[in-house]
């Protein structure tokens, strides 16, 4: 398999490639998220995905939302020191297939990774022409480039994640504020009409539709 590893700690991108390496894999390794964004993308081939959460430009979770944005469905085992259950579930969340905690045993991360390899997952249709640029903050597309707030950059990417789908609120709420955090409709909604007036300032392709007692999708 080809397996994509973003890491910033170069002695632990070195260990995991290596070991990877070793059990027959190629590699292709990025040192934070802007580095992944350009070699892990949805046309990189490859079949899983390790990401750090604690990289230097971006948090790995919304790295792995803009690939999932950008139609990238291969699965992603997140590698960090954060072990917390609400860590973990923040993953899930975000994209995630599976979690490991740092210190790990290499042995472990091995098969774990080629378990998911073996999984995989079905292909999304791509969202057309919008960017989620994690480090930023900002989405782009032809017409332009808004800024978001963390908030709404996770609301837009739990959405753009699941083209062709409605996203849940439930789904949307979990990837954008801290788990068990009480969220109110008016405060949901409040937020999507932010996210829309930013898409539309931008001659966006796609906007928000809300399903209603639903979700959001693209339309």
């Amino acid at each position: 398999m080809l397996i994509g590893v973003c890491e910033d700690d170069p002695a632990i991108r070195r260990l995991v490639s290596r070991a990877l390496e070793s059990a027959g894999h190629d590699v292709r390794s990025a040192h934070d998220g802007g580095e992944a964004l350009r070699l892990l993308g949805p046309d990189s081939g490859v079949d899983v995905v390790v990401m750090d959460v604690g990289l230097p430009d971006s948090d790995g979770r919304d790295v792995v939302q803009a690939l999932r944005s950008e139609g990238q469905s291969a699965p992603v085992l997140f590698l960090t020191a954060l072990g917390a259950v609400h860590d973990r579930i923040a993953g899930f969340h975000a994209g995630g297939d599976d979690y490991v905690s740092k210190p790990f045993d290499i042995k472990e991360l091995l098969l774990r990774v080629e378990a998911l390899g073996r999984r995989g997952r079905p292909a999304p249709p791509a969202v057309g022409g919008l960017a989620l640029d994690p480090a930023g903050h900002t989405v782009r597309c032809p017409g332009g480039e808004a800024l978001l707030t963390p908030t709404e950059y996770r609301m837009l990417a739990a959405i753009t994640s699941r083209p062709g789908e409605v996203a849940r609120r439930k789904a949307v709420v979990a990837a954008a504020w801290p788990d068990g955090s009480m969220v109110s409709e008016n405060t949901i909604d409040s937020f999507i009409r932010r996210i829309r007036v930013k898409l539309e300032s931008i001659d966006s392709p796609v906007t928000i539709e809300t399903v209603r007692g639903v979700g959001f999708r693209l339309s």
